[in-house]
C-alpha cells in the first residue's frame, strides 16, 4: 500500500498486471494438469501403488488455487506445475510398461524415478517465494484470490484456439510432445510457451469486436511474428531430430543433445518475447475492459425466469415428502433444509409448500423474510422483516415498538411470540447471517414451529440442539421434466414437434431452471422443427454456468471410487436410460465400489453410491418404479460432454485412434470396450467384419479388456452372428481373458461360442431381451459368475454340464457345492420335471435375485415345487423373488411356497399362480417393500394381513388374486404404501378405508372391477393422490 500512498500508481499497476498475467498462465497449466491427474486417478488407480500418498498431497495443495496465486511472479511456480505434469506422464508410462509386460527391472527403475520426482516436488512447494503483502492487500487482487478457485473447470473447454495466432503454436507443440526421447527441459520449455499463448486467447477474442489503434496493430504484428517464430523453431528441431535418428544406429541418444540445448535456449527467448508482449497488451475501450478471465459460477448467475405459478406435478414427490415432515405430530422445533445446486428448484419447492392450503391451515403464522439485504444490514434486518410479516397477522403490538427496540429486546419479544404461536419460517440461506440469533428466537418453542432453510451447500451448519432434517432435491425425471416444460410453454405443441420431446428432456438434464428458460425461449419462436432444433443447439453456454459448481464438487469433494463409478456412465449411449440394476451389477462385477460396513454387501454399497450421486445432482433419475425406487438413470448431458472432452485431452500423449471405448493411458489398448455401431470407431470393423483382422492385431487392442458392452439393437440375425464371431476370434487370440463384464442386453440372439468358458474371470453375463435359445455347455466353467440375466430369453433350462457329477467332483476340494456357486442373480429360468433342482439349483445359496417359471405337471412337478420351496427358504441373502406357475396355456397353476418369515432381506416379491397355502399371506417378512399377487385365488381378505407390513410401498392385486367381495383397510394401515393397483377383481363389491389408513398413498389404479361402486369419499379429496379408474365396460 505504500507505493499507492506515494503516488507510484503506474509502477504498482504494472506489477499487478504482471502478477495477474502470470496467474492466467498458472490457471491454464494447473487446470490442465489437474484434469490429467484426475483421469489417471479414475482410469488407472493401479499405477499409483507406492506413490499414492505423495500424489494426493500434491494434488490437494495445487487445488488450493487461492494460495498458489498468492505467489510472486517467479518461474518457480510454473516449474512445480510442469514437474508434476512430467510425473503424470511417467505414471502413464508406468501403466504402458505394465500392460506391455515389460521387465521387472524397467518397471522398478521407473517407479524409483517417479518417487524421487515426487519427493522433489513436495520439497519445492513450501519453499516457493510469495508476493509482497502490499500487493496482495490491494484492491484488485483479493477479488482474484476469492474467485479463481472455481474458474479452471471450463477454462480449456471454453477457449477458442482456432485463431491464426494460437492454433499454429498449439499444433506444432503437440507434434513436438509426441516425439520419443524428448528431454524434460525441452518439453517444459515448449509447454510453457503454449500455455502463454493460450492465456492470451480470451483477450484476442475480445479484440475482434472492438477497434484498435495503430499501437494495437503494431502489437498484433509483433505477436504474429512471435507465433511464426515458434512454428519455425519447432519444425526445424523436429526435422533435425528425424535426420539425426536416421544417421545414428543407436536411434535416440540418452541425455540432452546439443540440438536440444539450442532448442531450449530459443524457446526461452521466445517465452521472454511473449511475456513482454503479454504485459504490454493494448487497452480496449472502457466498455470492453471487463476482466478477460472467467469468474466463479456464483458471479455468473443466470437471470431467473419470468415469475409464474409453480408447477405442482413436477415436484409432487418432493412436496409430499416435505409435507409429511412439516405436519408430523411432533411439538419440538425442527429445521428442514432444502439442498441442491443452482436452478434445481429449491425456491420453487419452498413456494409450493408455503402456499399449500394444508400448511396455511396448520401454521397460523408464516414468515418468509427477505435475505437480500443481509450482507449489508446483518441479521437485524432479517428479524425486522420477519416481524413486519408477522404483524400482518394482527399482532397486538405497534410497528414502532419493534423497529426502535434494541436488538436483544427485539429478539426477546420475537421469542415470546413464537413460544405462544405455532409458526412456519422460510429462510433463503443468506451468506452473511448469524444463525445463533434465529435459533435463540425459535429453538425453545414446543408447539410444532418449523423452519425451512434453502441452501446450495450439501453440508450446512446447524444447531446441535435442534432436530435437523435434510431434503436434497434431485434432478427431474423424464416425465417431470416434460410436465414442467409444457407447463412453462406459452403455446400449444404441434404434433410434428412431439418428436423433439426426448431431445428437449435430454438436453436440459432434468434441471428445472434450464427447462423453464428453454420453454420461455421457444414460446417466442415459430413452432417449427428448424427453429426449435436451432434453439436446442444453443443451450451449451447456459449449461456451463449452471453445472460448473457440480463439476467443481466432482473434482474436489467426490471420493475416487465414486468418480470412477460416475465416469463409467460415459460408456453408455447418450440417449439411453440406463437401468439401475444393469449399472449396479456392472459396478459390483468390476469392484468399483468401496465397502463401508461389515454387514453390507457390494450391492448395498453400489446402491448407496448411486443414491449419493443422485442426491448431489451428478446423476439424473430418468424413470422411477411405482414404489418410488430408481428404475433408470442418465448422466446429465452437460457433464457427459465436458467429461468426455476432458478425458480425451488429458489422456493424449500422442494422437490416438478414434474410439468411444476407454483406452489404457499411454497406448492404444482398450480397457472398457463398447460397441455403439459407430463406423469411425476402430472396433467397428473388428466386430462387424469390415476387415480381415489378424490375431496379433486383436491382441494389441483387446488383450486386457475388462468389460465388453454391445449396444447393437438391430432386430435381425447379423448382430448375433457378428458379436459371436468377434468373441470367438478374440478368445482364440488370447483376448478377453481378464473380462469381468459381458453385457449383450438387447443384442438379438448372440451366437455365444463354446470357448466362452475360457473367460474364467467373468462375473456378469447380461443376456436380457436377447431371445437367446440356448447357452454353451462351457458356461459351467465360469466359477466367478455372479449375475446371469436370462430374462426375456427363450432359454428353458441351464446346460446339463452344470450338473455333471464328474465336474462337480473336481470342485470338492474348493466348495463341494457344484459350479456357479458365486452366482447372485438368476432371472428368467424355466423349471420342469427334468430340471435338476435337488443337488443342482438348490446349491446356489448366494442368490440375491431369483426369477423362476415352473411348468404344470401335477404328479412330476409336485416334488419339484417342494424342493424349490425349501431352496427359497435357505436363500438368506435373497432380496427379490419372482415365481410363476403356469399351465400349457400360460394360465395360473398351483404354486407351492412355504412361509417366508425367515427371509429377512426379501424386499420384492412377485407371485403368479394359485397359492396352495393361503395363510402364506400373513407370513410375509416385514422387510417387504414391493408385492404383486396374480391368480392367487385367495378367498379371505388379504388386506387384513398386508396392511400390517410396515415397509410396504407398492401393492398390486391383479386378476383373480382375491375372489372375495369385501376389502377393509383398517385404522392406520399401510403406513408407507405409495402405490395400490386393483385389477380384474370380479367379485369385489365393497371397499372400506378407516381413518388414518393409506396416508402415504400417491397412485391408485382400479381397472375392470365391475362390482366396485364409485370411489370412496375418504380418498377422493386427497391432495397428492393420483387416481385412475377404468370401468369394466371399456
Amino acid at each position: 500500500m505504500r507505493m499507492f500512498r506515494e503516488g507510484r500508481n503506474e509502477e504498482a499497476m504494472e506489477i499487478l498486471s504482471k502478477l495477474n498475467d502470470t496467474q492466467g498462465v498458472v490457471e491454464l497449466a494447473v487446470s490442465r494438469i489437474m484434469e490429467k491427474l484426475n483421469v489417471v486417478l479414475i482410469q488407472e488407480p493401479g499405477v499409483l501403488v507406492g506413490v499414492e500418498e505423495e500424489v494426493q498431497w500434491i494434488q490437494k495443495n495445487l487445488m488450493r488455487l487461492g494460495v498458489l496465486f498468492g505467489y510472486d511472479f517467479t518461474e518457480e511456480l510454473m516449474d512445480v506445475a510442469y514437474d508434476l505434469e512430467d510425473v503424470i506422464d511417467d505414471l502413464i508410462l508406468r501403466s504402458t510398461a505394465k500392460q506391455r509386460r515389460r521387465g521387472n527391472w524397467e518397471r522398478f527403475s521407473l517407479f524409483i524415478r517417479i518417487h524421487m520426482k515426487l519427493v522433489l516436488i513436495k520439497y519445492k512447494i513450501p519453499r516457493l517465494p510469495r508476493a509482497p503483502v502490499s500487493l496482495l492487500s490491494s484492491s484488485s487482487v483479493p477479488e482474484y484470490l476469492e474467485e479463481m478457485e472455481w474458474s479452471p473447470l471450463f477454462s480449456i473447454q471454453s477457449q477458442n484456439l482456432a485463431n491464426t495466432v494460437v492454433s499454429p503454436v498449439e499444433e506444432k507443440v503437440l507434434a513436438l510432445l509426441a516425439l520419443e526421447a524428448l528431454h524434460r527441459d525441452s518439453k517444459k520449455a515448449a509447454t510453457r510457451v503454449l500455455d502463454k499463448f493460450r492465456s492470451l486467447d480470451s483477450f484476442l477474442k475480445g479484440l475482434e469486436s472492438v477497434e484498435i489503434d495503430d499501437r494495437g496493430m503494431v502489437w498484433m504484428e509483433e505477436l504474429s511474428h512471435v507465433s511464426l517464430s515458434v512454428v519455425v523453431v519447432i519444425q526445424d528441431f523436429i526435422n533435425n531430430n528425424q535426420q539425426r535418428r536416421k544417421r545414428s544406429w543407436m536411434g535416440s541418444s540418452f541425455g540432452k543433445s546439443k540440438s536440444q540445448h539450442d532448442f531450449d535456449m530459443k524457446m526461452d527467448q521466445i517465452y521472454a518475447q511473449i511475456q513482454k508482449l503479454s504485459i504490454s497488451k493494448p487497452h480496449k475501450d472502457s466498455q470492453e475492459q471487463g476482466q478477460s478471465r472467467k469468474l466463479k459460477p456464483r458471479a455468473t448467475t443466470l437471470p431467473q425466469p419470468t415469475t409464474q405459478e409453480p408447477d405442482f406435478v413436477s415436484f409432487a414427490d418432493d412436496v409430499h415428502a416435505m409435507m409429511t415432515r412439516l405436519l408430523a405430530d411432533d411439538t419440538s422445533f425442527g429445521v428442514i433444509t432444502i439442498m441442491g445446486m443452482e436452478g434445481i428448484g429449491k425456491t420453487t419447492l419452498a413456494k409450493l409448500i408455503f402456499n399449500n392450503k394444508a400448511v396455511v391451515d396448520h401454521f397460523p403464522f408464516r414468515s418468509w423474510p427477505s435475505t437480500t439485504a443481509c450482507s449489508s444490514f446483518g441479521s437485524r434486518q432479517i428479524l425486522l422483516d420477519m416481524m413486519e410479516q408477522l404483524m400482518n397477522y394482527k399482532m397486538r403490538v405497534t410497528r414502532d415498538t419493534w423497529v426502535y427496540s434494541e436488538h436483544q429486546e427485539m429478539m426477546q419479544k420475537l421469542k415470546a411470540f413464537f413460544i405462544d404461536n405455532r409458526s412456519l419460517v422460510v429462510m433463503d440461506d443468506p451468506s452473511n447471517f448469524s444463525w445463533h440469533d434465529l435459533f435463540t428466537v425459535l429453538g425453545d418453542t414446543s408447539n410444532g414451529t418449523r423452519m425451512i432453510r434453502i441452501s446450495r451447500e450439501m453440508g450446512v451448519a446447524s444447531n446441535p440442539k435442534t432436530r435437523n432434517d435434510f431434503h436434497p432435491i434431485r434432478l427431474r425425471a423424464n416425465d417431470e421434466s416434460w410436465a414442467l416444460f409444457t407447463h412453462a410453454l406459452k403455446v400449444n405443441i404441434p404434433p410434428e414437434l412431439q418428436k423433439l420431446k426426448g431431445e428437449i428432456v435430454r438436453r436440459c438434464g432434468g434441471l428445472p431452471l434450464l427447462i423453464v428458460k428453454l420453454a420461455e425461449e421457444l414460446s417466442h419462436k415459430d413452432a417449427t422443427i428448424e427453429e426449435w432444433s436451432s434453439a436446442l443447439n444453443q443451450r451449451c453456454h447456459d449449461q456451463e454456468k449452471l453445472w460448473s459448481n457440480t463439476l467443481c464438487r466432482i473434482y474436489k469433494d467426490l471420493p475416487l471410487y465414486m468418480r470412477r463409478c460416475l465416469f463409467s456412465l460415459t460408456l453408455f449411449p447418450q440417449d439411453l436410460d440406463i437401468p439401475s440394476r444393469r449399472l449396479i451389477a456392472s459396478w459390483v462385477a468390476e469392484d468399483l465400489v468401496q465397502t463401508e460396513g461389515k454387514n453390507e454387501t457390494p450391492e448395498d454399497d453400489a446402491e448407496r453410491c448411486l443414491n449419493l450421486l443422485i442426491v448431489q445432482g451428478m446423476v439424473q433419475v430418468t424413470k422411477k418404479k411405482l414404489n418410488g425406487n430408481v428404475k433408470s438413470i442418465r448422466l446429465p448431458n452437460a457433464l457427459r460432454q465436458y467429461w468426455l472432452s476432458k478425458a480425451q485431452q488429458a489422456t493424449t500423449l500422442r494422437d490416438h485412434i478414434y474410439t468411444r471405448s476407454e483406452l489404457f493411458l499411454g497406448n492404444d489398448m482398450i480397457r472398457h470396450l463398447v460397441d455403439h455401431l459407430d463406423r469411425k470407431d476402430i472396433s467397428f470393423d473388428h466386430i462387424h467384419g469390415g476387415c480381415d483382422t489378424s490375431s496379433a492385431s486383436l491382441t494389441h487392442y483387446y488383450q486386457d479388456v475388462l468389460s465388453f458392452q454391445s449396444f447393437d439393437t438391430r432386430r435381425e440375425s447379423k448382430p448375433g452372428e457378428e458379436v459371436g464371431n468377434f468373441l470367438r476370434r478374440c478368445i482364440s487370440s488370447s483376448c478377453f481373458l481378464l473380462l469381468r463384464v459381458l453385457d449383450l442386453e438387447n443384442v438379438f440372439r448372440p451366437n455365444l461360442p463354446e470357448a466362452l468358458g475360457e473367460l474364467t474371470q467373468l462375473r456378469y453375463l447380461g443376456l436380457r431381451s436377447t431371445f437367446l435359445e440356448m447357452l454353451p455347455s462351457s458356461i459351467s466353467k465360469l466359477q466367478n459368475l455372479q449375475t446371469l440375466d436370462l430374462k426375456h430369453t427363450n432359454i428353458s433350462t441351464l446346460p446339463n454340464s452344470i450338473w455333471n457329477e464328474g465336474y462337480q467332483s473336481k470342485l470338492k476340494p474348493r466348495l463341494s457345492m457344484g459350479s456357479l456357486t458365486t452366482l447372485q442373480t438368476l432371472c428368467g429360468l424355466f423349471v420342469d420335471e427334468e430340471t435338476p433342482v435337488r443337488d443342482g439349483l438348490n446349491r446356489l445359496l448366494n442368490l440375491r435375485k431369483l426369477g423362476l417359471t415352473v411348468s404344470s405337471q401335477p404328479k412330476a412337478m409336485s416334488s419339484q415345487q417342494e424342493v424349490v420351496a425349501d431352496w427359497v427358504l435357505n436363500l438368506n441373502h435373497l432380496r427379490s423373488l419372482r415365481l410363476k406357475s403356469i399351465d400349457y396355456n400360460n394360465q395360473p397353476w398351483d404354486l407351492e411356497l412355504k412361509p417366508l418369515t425367515g427371509n429377512l432381506s426379501l424386499s420384492c416379491l412377485y407371485l403368479f399362480g394359485r397359492l396352495r397355502n393361503p395363510s402364506l399371506v400373513s407370513q410375509f417378512p416385514h422387510s417387504l417393500i414391493d408385492l404383486t399377487l396374480s391368480g392367487s385365488e385367495l378367498t379371505e381378505d388379504p388386506v387384513q394381513s398386508l396392511d400390517k407390513l410396515p415397509n410396504l410401498k407398492s401393492l398390486k392385486l391383479f386378476a383373480k388374486s382375491y375372489l372375495g367381495n369385501r376389502m377393509l383397510c383398517s385404522l392406520g394401515g399401510f403406513p408407507q404404501l405409495r402405490v395400490l393397483k386393483l385389477w380384474k377383481l370380479d367379485q369385489l363389491g365393497e371397499w372400506s378405508v378407516e381413518k388414518g389408513a393409506l396416508q402415504a398413498l400417491r397412485d391408485l389404479e382400479i381397472r375392470y372391477c365391475e362390482r366396485l361402486p364409485m370411489l370412496l369419499a375418504e380418498l377422493q379429496h386427497r391432495t397428492f393422490l393420483k387416481i385412475e379408474v377404468q370401468p369394466a365396460s371399456l
